[in-house]
């Protein structure tokens, strides 16, 4: 029964603007207020009971204490305080009990079908009750009356008690469950605004460690190149700085220029980062941050579907038409570099350039430190729509595998890093003639049209 007791009042449970006990210790200041108020009505209307009754008024003033005060229980048990008022309605006693209690039993949670009985029940009980008085009063006061009358009066003295307790608790109960939905609405998009908040979070960390590599792996592959060249040519110039001076004036040229080449490209990549910096940190809302994670997470699904739509617009780097520099200036070094190219040369996705020419680079960078004087032989092939790349060395003619230049491990990681992100294959290892190997196949999903034919177009 307390379960279908809950009444207009829980909605106030935890309110702001006092403590959490204070909307229920209101509440129960209230019930007592009226089960008092209903305890007198009933005890000095059970007076008039007792003498109708032909009773002692010291009972019907007990009966109605007793009957009156079950109003305070109003919210535990407010079908068995309709039903009270319903039984005590021939005595003419419990108008309050009678009004609050249909009140109570309507905002409830109670069945509407048990309201909708219970509440005809009390109007047909008030209806009979108040014809047969008005009757009995006529008949006592000889006063003449048509027969509509006492039907007429009745039901208006019904109507009044009955509908418009009714009718304001079934608005209080719909308010209540319009704001109970309302909050859970509420909650729910809380939730789900935090949830979103953290998986932006998460792809923010995780583009953040993938700029990080990125940012570490042409590090390597622009400081690690020209500087083991620097470092080939500088042997060379101390070799033959006494016996040939015009050959050690070119050699220190070369270094020069390899040392200002390196600059270059660092201070292309710093501008870079200094230009993708945000000027300044603040505070986001909540649903900004809901916004942004909806973005990024678009924005990462349609580069996980094409990854190299996102780079094409990245032309500050290295292209596939300086592969020939690039050779020379191994060649320059005193390696014997074969270049072959096969197919029908075009221009590739900008990413995609990058990607081969990182790996040319990378693997002559290998070659000059692990095998100093080895022949390179580099194969280029243009394909249907990806390119393959082959570099393929000899064993060391000096008789050393390793020329001294230090090395952290992670040449060959950042070119399979390179070609994966790319949807492609990368192999690597020894030859059984005694050298190594790198081999990739790079493809190219978002190829650029050809200059002829965008010109004929």
């Amino acid at each position: 029964m307390s379960a279908t007791g809950a009444s207009e009042d829980t909605s106030a449970r935890g309110a702001p603007g006092g403590p959490w006990w204070w909307p229920r210790r209101r509440s129960m200041v209230l019930d007592i207020m009226l089960g008092v108020a209903s305890a007198v009505e009933c005890a000095a209307e059970g007076v008039g009971f007792a003498h109708d009754a032909r009773m002692p008024v010291a009972f019907g003033v007990l009966l109605g204490l007793i009957v009156g005060s079950t109003l305070v229980l109003r919210r535990r048990w407010a079908i068995a305080v309709v039903l009270i008022s319903i039984a005590v309605t021939p005595a003419e006693m419990g108008l309050l009990l009678g009004v609050v209690g249909l009140y109570t039993l309507a905002a409830s949670e109670v069945p509407r079908r048990i309201s909708a009985v219970l509440a005809g029940m009390a109007g047909a009980g008030t209806f009979l009750v108040t014809m047969i008085r008005f009757r009995q009063d006529n008949a006592q006061n000889d006063w003449g009356s048509a027969l509509w009358e006492a039907p007429l009066f009745s039901l208006t003295i019904t109507l009044a008690l009955t509908a418009p307790p009714v009718l304001l608790g079934l608005y209080v109960r719909a308010r209540r469950r319009l704001v109970e939905s309302l909050r859970e609405r509420a909650d729910g998009l809380e939730r789900e605004l935090s949830l979103l908040a953290e998986r932006a979070e998460e792809r923010a960390e995780w583009a953040r460690n993938e700029e990080r590599t990125r940012i570490a792996r042409e590090m390597h592959d622009v400081v690690a190149h020209r500087v083991s060249l620097m470092v080939v040519h500088a042997a060379a110039l101390q070799a033959v700085a006494l016996k040939d001076p015009e050959k050690a004036s070119k050699n220190a040229a070369l270094v020069g220029d390899m040392g200002r080449q390196a600059l270059t490209e660092l201070r292309q990549m710093l501008g870079v980062l200094r230009s993708d910096a945000p000027a300044e940190q603040k505070p986001v809302p909540l649903a900004s941050v809901a916004v942004a994670a909806s973005a990024a997470a678009e924005a990462a699904t349609a580069s996980a579907v094409e990854p190299a739509e996102a780079a094409d617009a990245d032309a500050a780097g290295p292209r596939l038409a300086e592969l020939e520099a690039l050779v020379g200036q191994s060649r320059a070094a005193g390696m014997a570099v074969d270049l072959s190219v096969e197919g029908e040369e075009r221009r590739y996705a900008a990413r995609v350039e990058q990607t081969a020419y990182r790996v040319v680079q990378e693997a002559l960078t290998n070659v000059h430190k692990h095998a100093p004087g080895a022949s390179t032989r580099i194969r280029l092939a243009h394909r249907g729509a990806e390119i393959a790349v082959l570099v393929e060395n000899g064993p060391s003619d000096r008789g050393a595998a390793d020329a001294g230049l230090p090395s952290g491990g992670n040449g060959l990681v950042g070119m399979k890093e390179r070609v994966s992100t790319l949807g492609g294959g990368f192999v690597s290892g020894p030859t059984e003639a005694g050298g190594f190997r790198v081999s990739a196949v790079i493809p190219d999903r978002t190829r650029a049209p050809e200059p002829d034919r965008a010109r004929t177009a």
